[in-house]
């Protein structure tokens, strides 16, 4: 018998000899799966994801150039399998390992994926490219792009994620013919500037100024539909419709948080949980939420907002799904009116003349809005060929504002002559409740007729929107007589009856609001008491818009027709519920013709021809237009004649465009520019815009995608009141642009493996102010990085983008001498994101 002193030995021993047994059998339990991935043509795929998954453990790799595979299950045990790749749909399975040995699959084969499998858009997607080859709402169904006969530029939510472009302007950079036009949310798209205010949010246009941008953290991606779209959108912009598709829930549990801070006091904040709420995946949850709270480069302004978005999916079988989704959007800034410069005199214009940080306003102005969105989708399945399909939004928007803003005019002395180092100012509140009631229903059909097949859509859209009671707007403008009233204007011949005191050694009349001081501004808390306001009544209105429309897509062998004939009436009632009430009406049939041929299955061509048409009453504008003048207005009415080629390379891992376009408008409404009167519309005449289009985007290599386009557009006045304008180039749009962004991961061994870089360059042209021609924006070329870590294995990855590198002076657009948009100086933003 051995020694309790011996004991502690024995212990040690048999400790060691227990713990080594456990880890050989460990190791020879470890069972290396290998595999292969391809499609049905036999073709690897690489850079698929698969996942070996038991209980809690969950292993991940991904194919090689040859689509090959190996993942180490760490013991025998019942195992399922996942495969993912763009473009392609999932395969999944039961995977038993009861032996020690390497374990060979059979070859896994992935099917192109069928994204007409949802006839509308209830559960998001998985794909991680920069560009989204899919759309349900340019033909109201779930198609295709390159089965679509119209120009369809989308910007996906990873594109959007890696240039951090937390607002609309910044993620539409990379579109081809879109120019940002102001700070607001307004753009031109094709060589025409937007009339129509309000997004299109998952194909449902939403009506609320456009004066803020909307955050993008709840954007699944952005599609621009080139071209007047009015065939299945009611009352759309000529030149395109930017659509905002917001992100669906998830079948799978996913979990991202994101923080960001930057230049200019920047502090934002995002998540994105999504998953199933129960075992068979038949409820999926997913929630959005982001806050932003920052500063700007430009002289007081600010934001502070947060936007909250949960959804909800229920897909109980293959033939019913409904979606639920609430937006809800706060904001709190100011409005930024622009820059103003010295001078009002043609060819000597120095836009450098105040700094690009320059801005007119005081320090209590506010813009504060706030904005809620319920919006649900259906579709059901009838018949194994019939689906009913309904979608409706409702939307309720407020806005509370306070601003001093330049009349668009420069003060005047005693002699009526223009100072032009005085701004002649104006202050405004207001405050107004819109509401908005958004109905799509319609029956998808599928058919033959011998060799043809059709895809029917057969539907009703109605649409309204109110101008609540209560709104109002008051207004403190114009020069001071000497019996306490005001004057609109200065009149040289009544100069008697006003006051005058003495300005930079200048005798000039007294204006009702303070004249902002372009050489030595300051900044001061106005007291409103000061001013004598008009108090003015936003007349409630409404409109209500009836659509009935009838689309077939007949698809013979290679070549596919779309038609479609949309009948619209229009009804727009001024002065609402009340005695003076007035009422117009307009109606229209817009026709809609396509054809798309498929010379290859990677090429499609198509050619295509459509009808636009927008109503300019009372109620379409958000400006005041006082009746009658607003009945009076003509419909805006458009055309689109555009021929292109779609195609896909590279395992459908790359996507080029290339489209030709002319677009007609006319009855264009403009604003006058009348200092007297900001609101008074002016019918322009005609314009016509031309241009090429060239955009591609994807995947060079598995670690390397891009995105890239180059767009021409020749957009000229063909009618206009003034006869001197006829042949000139349309405002507020470049006629050369282009863009690129691209992302490299470096992977495998080595110092760079968990390293990413992204590069970019914007070029845009010259443009002319929107409401005078007397000087040019210059083009310009801006350089941007970014610089992304994250390490092997882990959930995290840090990012830091620089924008406008080499610290360039732009301008993304102007009004006039006193409304300039100079673009952003060189800034910094730094990243984290967290994915569970």
């Amino acid at each position: 018998m051995k020694s309790p002193s011996n004991y502690p030995i024995f212990l040690k021993s048999f400790f060691a000899i227990l713990l080594l047994s456990i880890t050989i059998n460990n190791v020879f339990a470890q069972v290396k799966v290998n595999g292969k991935i391809t499609d049905t043509q036999n073709r690897p795929i690489v850079q698929a994801t698969i996942k070996l998954k038991n209980g809690k453990n969950q292993l991940n790799t991904h194919s090689d150039s040859a689509g090959n595979f190996s993942i180490t299950a760490p013991d025998t045990a019942t195992y399922s399998l996942s495969v993912s790749a763009i473009g392609f749909t999932s395969y999944s399975s039961i995977l038993p390992i009861n032996k020690s040995a390497d374990l060979n699959i059979q070859t896994i084969v992935l099917l192109v994926a069928d994204e007409e499998l949802q006839t509308v858009e209830v559960v998001g997607t998985n794909g991680k490219k920069y560009y989204g080859n899919y759309s349900f709402s340019a033909t109201k169904t779930a198609a295709l792009n390159k089965d679509i006969p119209q120009s369809i530029s989308s910007v996906s939510k990873e594109l959007i994620a890696d240039r951090q472009a937390a607002v609309l302007s910044d993620a539409v950079k990379n579109v081809t013919s879109v120019s940002q036009s102001s700070y607001y949310n307004q753009f031109s798209i094709r060589g025409i500037n937007q009339n129509e205010e309000g997004a299109i949010i998952n194909g449902m246009r939403t009506r609320q100024y456009y004066f803020n941008q909307p955050l993008t953290n709840n954007l699944e991606r952005i599609e621009v539909i080139k071209g007047p779209a009015s065939a299945t959108f009611s009352s759309v912009d000529p030149g395109g419709s930017i659509n905002l598709v917001t992100k669906k829930p998830l079948a799978e549990d996913r979990k991202e948080i994101s923080i960001s801070a930057g230049s200019f006091s920047t502090v934002r904040g995002a998540l994105d949980f999504t998953g199933p709420l129960n075992d068979d995946k038949t409820l999926l949850y997913r929630l959005n939420i982001g806050y932003e709270d920052s500063k700007s480069f430009r002289d007081l302004q600010h934001r502070k907002g947060y936007l909250i978005s949960p959804s909800i999916s229920y897909i109980p079988n293959d033939k019913t799904s409904l979606n639920v989704e609430v937006v809800m959007n706060n904001s709190n800034s100011r409005l930024d009116r622009g820059q103003a410069i010295f001078g009002a005199i043609a060819g000597k214009t120095d836009l450098q003349s105040t700094p690009i940080t320059f801005n007119m306003g005081a320090s209590n102005d506010r813009f504060n809005s706030q904005d809620l969105m319920l919006m649900a989708s259906f579709s059901h399945a009838l018949t194994k060929n019939i689906t009913f399909n309904v979608a409706y939004m409702k939307q309720n928007w407020t806005e509370d504002l306070l601003e001093h803003r330049t009349t668009n005019a420069f003060a005047v002395d005693e002699n009526n002559q223009p100072i032009p180092t005085l701004a002649a100012m104006r202050a405004v509140q207001r405050q107004q409740k819109w509401g908005t009631d958004n109905l799509s229903t319609y029956l998808s059909i599928n058919g033959n007729t011998l060799r043809l097949k059709h895809k029917i859509i057969v539907g009703y859209d109605r649409l309204n929107t109110q101008k609540f009671k209560g709104g109002g707007e008051n207004s403190a403008q114009g020069y001071r007589l000497k019996d306490g009233t005001i004057a609109a204007r200065y009149e040289v011949t009544k100069k008697d009856l006003y006051l005058f005191k003495l300005v930079n050694g200048v005798n000039a009349p007294v204006p009702n609001v303070e004249h902002f001081n372009l050489s030595n501004p300051t900044y001061t808390i106005k007291n409103l008491s000061d001013y004598v306001f008009t108090k003015t009544e936003i007349p409630p209105a409404y409109y209500l818009v009836n659509g009935i429309y009838l689309q077939d897509q007949i698809k013979y062998e290679r070549l596919t027709l779309t038609l479609g004939l949309r009948q619209e009436w229009y009804q727009d009632y001024s002065n609402y519920q009340l005695v003076n009430e007035k009422k117009i009406k307009q109606h229209k049939l817009l026709p809609r013709a396509g054809i798309t041929y498929a010379v290859t299955s990677n090429i499609n061509l198509y050619g295509t021809y459509l009808q636009g048409y927008q109503p300019q009453g009372n109620t379409s504008s958000l400006v005041i237009v006082p009746p009658p003048a607003g009945a009076n207005f003509k419909p805006l009415e458009s055309d689109l004649k555009e021929i292109g080629a779609k195609s896909e390379w590279l395992n459908k891992k790359l996507m080029v465009n290339i489209s030709l376009f002319e677009i007609n408008q006319k009855n264009l409404l403009m604003n006058a520019n009348d200092p007297l009167d900001v609101n008074r519309l002016i019918e322009r005449g005609a314009q016509r815009s031309r241009g090429l289009e060239i955009e591609a985007s994807g995947f060079l290599r598995p670690n390397w995608q891009f995105n890239a386009g180059y767009s021409y557009v020749d957009a000229i006045i063909k009618d206009d009141f003034n006869p001197d304008l006829v042949g000139q180039r349309v405002q507020n749009t470049p006629k050369n642009s282009a863009s690129f962004w691209s992302r490299y991961d470096f992977k495998g061994a080595g110092t760079l493996k968990d390293i990413g870089l992204g590069a970019g360059v914007q070029y845009s042209g010259t443009k002319l102010p929107l409401y005078i021609r007397d000087f040019v924006l210059p083009s310009y070329t801006l350089v941007d990085a970014a610089l992304y870590y994250a390490p092997s294995g882990k959930k995290v990855q840090l990012a830091v983008n620089m924008n406008n590198i080499l610290n360039k002076t732009y301008w993304v657009g102007a009004q006039n001498y006193l409304r300039l948009f100079p673009g952003t100086p060189r800034n910094v933003m730094f990243n984290v994101t967290y994915r569970i």
